[in-house]
């Protein structure tokens, strides 16, 4: 990311295909490289019961799709916790999500699909899709075959999709099947047929929790006719796949129908059976996900703040259906031209779609209805995220946790608190994407620390801060407001503030880290501390602080914590992850305002003592640049990463016999070091060798658009210094490799590399 990159879309393989054709030829093209730098699904800690409440599916589409502008502020999905998939929609033949889009996702442990879509005049490439990519070649039957067959299935797209999902790093697609089957019956059947065998080549390449989703257009006889719940027209498709997504102009007693009719299913039919085959894919209701169109456009209670309406009826938490929510960038789209329109206006008009407003009620619109249908009460505004479980991200001994409250878009760049780049029309990136704190919004529940008292707990409001950060582009801002207290004791009181949610495995040690600066604190003093509070109170919770740092303004808390296996002790505990704020005001009877800034938070699994092996430091092992003959083409620098180990002292074996090892050994896995990105930086040297230290190099971008591991397309002409005069005076530039780890460590220079671009004969 950078103010002058180029999209992702112009610098890796095809972002999408708009016909299968398009596809094969892609398919024989040189060997794709798989896009290794995109972050792998990892799944979330396992309920400790099983799941009988309904799932939330998001459908983006957002203006055709492929439309974030890396110079500029775009829309953003944020509220991951409570989503369970996300599907990358486009009307493009074969829709694959970007890489940024597919990391975000999975660093909340959410599935994300891309789309294959057949509208229009897609009816032949909807018949090619079951026969395969057939020759060019004159060919036929060796013999002819009496009529007793009809459509033939090959697995060829099947393959290939799977291929594809696999070689970009995302979780399967939305099947979208909106043009009538012209074969009829006949061509449904080997449809679904397909569909199955989708399914299979998706888990063996992507793995056992990929996914195939239908979409509820067409008909078992071949028909468009959309029918707003799962029946006995689309049964066929639904059982093929691994649910139904159905359409969203469905009356308010279509979800108890649907429920009805899917418990008046054969178990065998649905793999409920206790003898059911494995080749069986079981269902369940909330495999059943309701339509719903945020847009409107037909879908009951009229879209937008309405939208709680449909899902009232769908009942998540109680029939057990699931969600498919339709358009929810309309919070963007619908606002973006009104005067005086800006990102924060965004922020809380979707933070208010979402998770509600900070205070205050919700005006929702009467949305019309159809003609004849009778009038459908409903109660005060819900937040979508209301209605469904909050999921923690993947387990840090699994995924280590990582968050710099980015939402995904900026106006600055910062590396360890200071700015290193401000960017005239801001900044989009995915894969910068962090969780924004998902325990603060509207606003976090506030408690006193230490034994309830009588004063009014302080409030905190939340805010995203782009003026100020640790690290990438913005920090969490908690601005706490505390009224005056006559209480003797009131010089001294401590609040506990939640911020993120986080499920974590009993028995294991983690060490957690914050980083955090207080703006003007005013007439009142703050101290910090960081902490882990299991949801259950628990006595089997152990908490060591370790000493803290501080740099010239941030300041950085560190705990180790673990929660013991107790006798019957779930796998996993519940918990939140926040701060312990002491505020110690001379006169406490005068209110306070004061600002804490979080900076960045992670948590990672620590190897318990008994196996703790020295620690390793890493680092940048070496870089390369590929530089390009003319200042119109890219060129790409790449490099490679390890580690580096102390010096051994004291090796006491003393003869083969001794039962020691010569050295602590690392753990079996997990130990060695990755990155969640790479800060790239330019400086000119002149032909007399005069350039500067790295310090005084300029940042030019980071990784993470084209989803490539370790690697970096160069611009020339997007550098920052770059002009013909500037170039004729230098005999080289040097490029600097920063590496940021996944437990938000920024190396230092000594640890990083350079490398030299020669610009001897490069045609300017």
């Amino acid at each position: 990311m950078s103010e002058d990159r180029k999209s992702w879309t112009a610098i890796t393989d095809a972002p999408y295909f708009s016909s299968l054709a398009e596809l094969d030829a892609w398919a024989a093209g040189p060997s794709h490289r798989k896009l290794d730098g995109i972050l792998e699904y990892t799944e979330r800690p396992a309920e400790s019961e099983s799941r009988s409440s309904g799932k939330l599916l998001v459908c983006h589409d957002y203006k055709g799709g492929y439309t974030e502008s890396p110079t500029a502020l775009s829309y953003t999905f944020n509220w991951w916790s409570s989503c369970d998939t996300f599907v990358y929609f486009s009307h493009h033949r074969v829709t694959v999500p970007p890489p940024g889009w597919i990391t975000a996702a999975h660093r909340q442990g959410v599935k994300i699909l891309g789309t294959l879509i057949f509208e229009g005049d897609g009816e032949e490439d909807c018949l090619r899709l079951l026969v395969g990519n057939l020759p060019s070649s004159i060919n036929g039957p060796a013999k002819s075959t009496p009529g007793t067959t009809t459509f033939p299935l090959s697995p060829h797209y099947a393959r290939l999709l799977a291929e594809l999902a696999c070689q970009r790093g995302f979780d399967g697609y939305l099947l979208n099947f909106e043009c009538p089957l012209q074969g009829g019956v006949e061509q449904s059947r080997t449809l679904a047929a397909w569909i199955t065998i989708l399914r299979s080549e998706i888990e063996a390449k992507v793995g056992s929790h990929g996914e195939t989703v239908w979409y509820d257009s067409v008909t078992y006889k071949g028909e468009l006719r959309w029918q707003d719940r799962l029946n006995s027209l689309n049964l066929p498709f639904f059982l093929s796949s691994s649910s139904l997504f159905s359409n969203y102009t469905w009356p308010p007693h279509y979800p108890n129908a649907t429920a009805e009719y899917f418990l008046s299913l054969d178990p065998a039919l649905t793999g409920n059976v206790p003898d059911s085959q494995p080749q069986v894919s079981k269902k369940s209701l909330n495999d059943v996900y309701m339509g719903v169109d945020v847009w409107g456009r037909g879908s009951h209670g009229g879209g937008g703040f309405g939208s709680y309406k449909a899902i009232t009826h769908i009942a998540p938490d109680s029939l057990g259906l699931s969600v498919a929510l339709f358009g929810q960038g309309w919070t963007w789209e619908s606002e973006q031209d009104k005067p005086g329109w800006d990102w924060e206006e965004w922020w809380e008009y979707d933070s208010k779609l979402w998770v509600g407003p900070v205070s205050g009620e919700v005006h929702v619109p009467e949305a019309p209805r159809r003609e004849g249908e009778p009038e459908c009460p409903h109660g005060p505004f819900q937040p979508l995220a209301s209605f469904f479980p909050r999921h923690s991200p993947p387990d840090p001994f699994d995924l280590p946790f990582h968050t710099t409250f980015s939402p995904g878009v900026g106006r600055s760049w910062f590396v360890e608190g200071v700015k290193v780049r401000q960017m005239s029309n801001g900044w989009t990136d995915l894969d910068k994407q962090c969780s924004v704190g998902d325990l603060v919004w509207p606003k976090p529940q506030v408690e006193w620390e230490g034994g309830e008292r009588d004063d009014p707990v302080p409030t905190v409001l939340p805010s995203i801060y782009f003026e100020d950060a640790w690290n990438a582009g913005s920090s969490l801002g908690l601005r706490l407001l505390s009224p005056g207290s006559e209480a003797e004791d009131a010089v001294y009181r401590c609040i506990w503030v939640p911020i993120q949610f986080l499920a974590v495995s009993t028995g294991r040690r983690y060490e957690a880290t914050v980083y955090h600066k207080v703006l003007n604190s005013g007439n009142v003093e703050l101290d910090l501390g960081l902490s882990f509070k299991p949801a259950d109170d628990t006595d089997l919770l152990q908490i060591i602080p370790i000493a803290g740092s501080d740099s010239e303004l941030w300041s950085k808390l560190t705990i180790d914590f673990v929660v013991s296996e107790g006798q019957g002790a779930p796998s996993h505990i519940n918990g939140a992850l926040g701060l312990v704020v002491a505020i110690v005001a001379e006169d406490p009877s005068q209110a306070s305002d004061v600002t804490i800034l979080v900076g960045q938070l992670n948590v990672y699994a620590v190897p318990p003592q008994s196996a703790a092996a020295p620690v390793q430091s890493p680092r940048i092992l070496s870089a390369d640049f590929v530089g390009p003959a003319s200042i119109d083409d890219p060129g790409i620098l790449s490099w490679d990463v390890g580690v580096s180990f102390p010096l051994l002292h004291n090796i006491t074996i003393t003869s083969p016999d001794d039962p020691v090892s010569a050295w602590t050994v690392q753990p079996s896995n997990k130990w060695f070091p990755d990155f969640v990105y790479f800060n790239i930086y330019a400086l000119m040297i002149t032909a007399d060798g005069q350039g500067g230290q790295p310090e005084d190099a300029q940042w030019i971008g980071t990784t993470g658009l084209e989803g490539i591991r370790n690697t970096f397309t160069i611009v020339p002409q997007d550098l920052p210094f770059w002009s013909e005069q500037q170039v004729k005076k230098v005999s080289k530039v040097r490029f600097y490799v920063q590496g940021v780890t996944d437990r938000g460590e920024v190396l230092g220079w000594d640890r990083c590399v350079f490398v030299d671009w020669d610009l001897t004969g490069v045609v300017v």
